[in-house]
């Protein structure tokens, strides 16, 4: 029976302080005597709500049980039946809007932490298995992959578990995608991210980096060599406001800010790639990108950084937990506030940034209140640095290389929500490079969903 007097257990986390100086991770992941007293909250219910609420399908109630039991490893391959990236997953996933917001103990109370609980298995896991991963027997089929992000990763890691030969193109010099260039240290450690690769290689799975689709390689001559290919490219094309001053020095997108943060390790002394050392910085967006940037910044040395957002902190689309910790580190919320222009220094650099107060009217397609602008009520925030974090699509190389790949009018490759397949025969897709920028668990989901229609696919042929 579940003990229904002990409350969700809070995730031990640096001081803000402290943290907002380093890239050190900001949770430190439960203790043992933690992970067995929340394990102990679950209900186990018949119906396993939280199940249906998983991207992928984890037998949740199955592997907490295990927790309870100690037997930790065992609650590692339950959830490694279903997930590629335990660890990644457990630190990242938005639990909370999840498996989490069907469980039943949030009824009347908090939901057992299953995000917290998945990554303490994971992490057990790491620091105590010795053992290789089980690789399975080759079925003489050969898939190629585009992208080793997450969709990339997990679509690979699924074929590979059921006997194909997976190879992963990987455009940049590591593997990872936006697990090593947009998600920052401190959230989500890379020696995280390449532990879960190495465990996939021992699968089986093959990567090559450097290798551009489009320009190296195109997707038909990849046909020629495999019998199916999945694009999982993702949308690392960022978008900007078309406003004056988006040219000066000292604007970023945050795609190219986080990418020479957490990639090229911009905050080391010994790094190759510069990065501005900027003194008051305007993050433009509400999403978890921008907190991501505007918490970079903070650790990079900015004095003061501010979120600007054009709808109320309601409608802030970032998970509440990164709001609540970039609050903490001194991160200031400019809310209903929309940029008309980036002043110029005078010497071609950021001199501040105009923006015009908004209020909110009826919803509008996304059911959020739809923001307008206040006239005569424009004010200057004082900046030498800006960062765009307002969204970003697929590249079109892929796109443009491929004949016959159907795409919507913004970008994303048109593919069946149940398969991946898209109107080119044995070329499949999902995650980012479909939906536009999601989740690392909705791109988990759409690589599964890919790779399970993949096996059907050849088999049948």
């Amino acid at each position: 029976m579940a003990d229904m007097k002990i409350e969700r257990q809070s995730m031990p986390v640096q001081d803000p302080q402290i943290r907002s100086g380093n890239f050190e991770e900001v949770a430190q992941g439960y203790t043992k005597e933690q992970a067995l007293k929340e394990a102990s909250r679950c209900l186990h219910c018949k119906n396993k709500p939280c199940v249906g609420s998983c991207p992928v399908a984890i037998d949740i109630p199955e592997f907490i049980q295990k927790i309870t039991e100690e037997d930790f490893e065992e609650a590692y391959q339950i959830i490694q039946r279903s997930s590629s990236l335990p660890a990644v997953c457990g630190r990242v996933c938005p639990q909370e809007v999840q498996c989490e917001s069907r469980c039943v103990r949030g009824i009347k109370g908090e939901p057992v932490a299953i995000g917290r609980l998945e990554r303490f298995v994971a992490d057990w896991h790491n620091a105590n298995s010795r053992d290789a991963a089980h690789r399975m027997p080759g079925n003489g089929h050969r898939v190629a992959v585009i992208g080793s992000g997450p969709a990339g990763l997990s679509c690979a890691g699924d074929l590979a578990k059921k006997g194909y030969d997976v190879t992963v193109f990987e455009a940049l010099h590591v593997a990872g995608g936006v697990l090593m260039y947009g998600i920052p240290e401190f959230r989500l450690p890379k020696t995280i991210v390449q532990k879960e690769i190495e465990t996939l290689k021992a699968l089986g799975v093959k990567i090559e980096t450097n290798m551009v689709i489009g320009k190296v390689l195109t997707v038909d001559e990849l046909l020629e060599e495999f019998e199916a290919v999945f694009i999982g490219s993702g949308a690392g094309l960022p978008r900007f406001m078309n406003i004056p001053g988006e040219a000066l020095n000292g604007v970023y997108s945050a795609n190219e800010f986080l990418t020479r943060t957490n990639l090229m390790k911009a905050y080391r002394s010994d790094s190759q790639t510069p990065i501005q050392k900027a003194r008051k910085v305007a993050v433009v967006g509400g999403g978890n990108v921008a907190m991501d940037a505007a918490r970079c910044a903070k650790r990079l040395g900015a004095e003061e950084v501010s979120i600007v957002y054009r709808r109320s902190e309601a409608e802030l689309p970032a998970r509440r937990e990164e709001v609540e910790h970039a609050k903490e580190e001194g991160i200031q919320f400019c809310m209903l506030s929309n940029p008309v222009r980036i002043l110029d220094d005078g010497h071609g650099f950021v001199g501040g940034i105009e923006c015009i107060q908004m209020e909110l009217r009826e919803p509008d397609a996304s059911g959020r209140r739809r923001p307008v602008e206040k006239v005569g009520s424009e004010f200057v925030l004082e900046a030498d640095c800006v960062i765009m974090a307002i969204g970003t699509s697929p590249n079109p190389l892929i796109k443009l290389t491929t004949d016959g790949l159907k795409t919507q009018r913004w970008g994303g490759i048109v593919a069946e929500e149940t398969t991946g397949q898209t109107s080119r025969q044995g070329v499949f897709a999902g995650g980012d490079a479909v939906t536009g920028a999601a989740t690392v668990i909705l791109a988990m989901g759409a690589g599964k969903t890919a790779a399970k229609a993949i096996d059907e696919y050849i088999q049948n042929k």
